[in-house]
């Protein structure tokens, strides 16, 4: 099987040169790669959790369809639809919604940031808090689960969700799977080295800050117009300009080859004024997104050509999501009828035995936990703690959230013990708690 690389785009705004650089033109490089199979999706699902305009969110699943091919993703190559084109992916969000556990969710970091800043400004924890946006970290195990994703690119922000996803999966596996594995387990693909453009100002290009430069919206002028306001030092023409560190040098390295890097920087040291440094950057941008915005206006005048686009994505989405989820439904339960064996002829199921958790003071006066199997070799050691109290917590927090948690706790893994294994402990005990 090729490796599966899924990303998702959430449909509640405008791509802007940021988001070209940062993951349109590195996500369609990827998608070219031998041995990968690429899902391309646009998040409407996701869409409705943060905006309530139906108008912005029709215009924005259009505007972003547009970008993506306009950009070059190759469909023939790689799966690009629409999440709400794929019913398989709700129905898959409530099965494994029935698996996980609640505590999971209250400490999904969108959850607790909203919590923290109702509590702030003293309103109730849950003000205006919807059951999207609680259950959002599902939807998004259902939509890199339903196409069982090896790889996951995304910020450091969102490697919890991953996380999450991983355990629902093991839980999932756990309880119906009986020895086969419906899901694998998706890895969070976090890029340190990722292009992260500055903006007008310097910071970060967002569009919170309203410091961005648009990527096809407005044409050439709006390009040419937000290049001119990026901020500059007041060196004067003749004056040699220190290249580090300036915004307007940073967004021209990510277009630039070496070569055109290194003469750009002499021009600057030389003396070159920030108003042809400028036009530099312009003409060199606009020569790689000009060919892309005459095609993407072509595009947004014949939507019908990206509807046909995205159906065709569909129907390949499809072959894969529902025979899966038909496998999902029939080890669930959900099944056609049949004539019902005796109940007297069925065997009764014999069940694992369990991992166990032991807490214990030791001589030092410390409190200490570990994970053993049923054989009584060791998985987790913990650290000491000055009270037991603390040490029953954190056996609370592992057999709550499972792996979810455990990068952050104080223990070691047993010897030889490597971290697949303690998962499937850690799920197990979950499951069973649940059952």
């Amino acid at each position: 099987m090729p490796q599966r690389v899924l990303t998702g785009i959430t449909t509640t705004g405008t791509l802007h040169l940021g988001n070209y650089v940062g993951a349109i033109r590195p996500c369609i490089i990827a998608s070219r790669e031998t041995g990968v199979e690429s899902f391309f999706f646009m998040a409407d699902y996701h869409a409705l959790i943060k905006c309530d305009d139906p108008e912005r969110i029709e215009r924005s699943r259009l505007q972003i369809a547009a970008t993506w091919l306009a950009a070059g993703l190759d469909t023939e190559r790689s799966t690009f639809y629409r999440q709400s084109d794929i019913p398989e992916i709700p129905e898959l969000t409530w099965l494994l919604t029935c698996v996980t556990s609640k505590g999971q969710m209250n400490r999904a970091h969108a959850y607790k940031a909203s919590v923290d800043a109702n509590l702030a400004a003293g309103e109730d924890a849950d003000a205006n808090i919807s059951m999207g946006l609680y259950s959002y970290p599902i939807l998004m195990a259902a939509d890199i689960l339903m196409f069982n994703a090896h790889r996951v690119p995304v910020g450091k922000d969102q490697v919890q969700h991953i996380e999450m996803a991983r355990d629902v999966a093991q839980r999932f596996n756990h309880l119906f799977g009986q020895g086969k594995e419906f899901f694998v387990l998706p890895e969070a693909q976090v890029d340190a080295e990722m292009e992260l453009l500055p903006g007008l100002d310097g910071r970060k290009m967002s569009k919170s800050y309203d410091n961005v430069i648009p990527l096809f919206e407005g044409g050439a002028k709006a390009l040419r117009e937000a290049i001119a306001r990026i901020v500059t030092d007041s060196r004067l023409p003749g004056e040699p300009k220190d290249a580090e560190g300036s915004a307007l040098v940073t967004i021209y390295d990510a277009f630039a080859t070496s070569a055109q890097r290194a003469a750009f920087r002499a021009e600057l040291r030389g003396g070159l004024a920030w108003g042809d440094a400028k036009q530099r950057l312009f003409d060199l941008i606009d020569g790689e997104i000009g060919p892309m915005r005459d095609r993407y206006d072509t595009l947004m005048a014949h939507p019908e050509r990206i509807e046909e686009t995205l159906q065709a994505g569909a129907a390949k989405a499809r072959a894969i999501a529902a025979p899966l989820l038909a496998t999902l439904r029939e080890a669930v339960g959900l099944r056609r009828f049949q004539p019902l064996k005796a109940a007297a002829a069925e065997a009764p199921k014999a069940k694992a035995a369990l991992p166990v958790f032991k807490q214990y003071r030791e001589a030092d006066g410390r409190f200490y936990f570990k994970l053993s199997t049923h054989d009584g070799r060791t998985l987790l050691q913990s650290e000491g703690f000055a009270g037991g109290r603390d040490a029953g917590e954190w056996v609370k927090k592992l057999k709550t959230d499972g792996s979810a948690v455990l990068a952050g706790a104080p223990v070691a893994r047993g010897d030889g013990v490597d971290e697949r294994e303690v998962a499937e402990a850690l799920a197990a005990l979950i499951a069973a708690a649940a059952e």
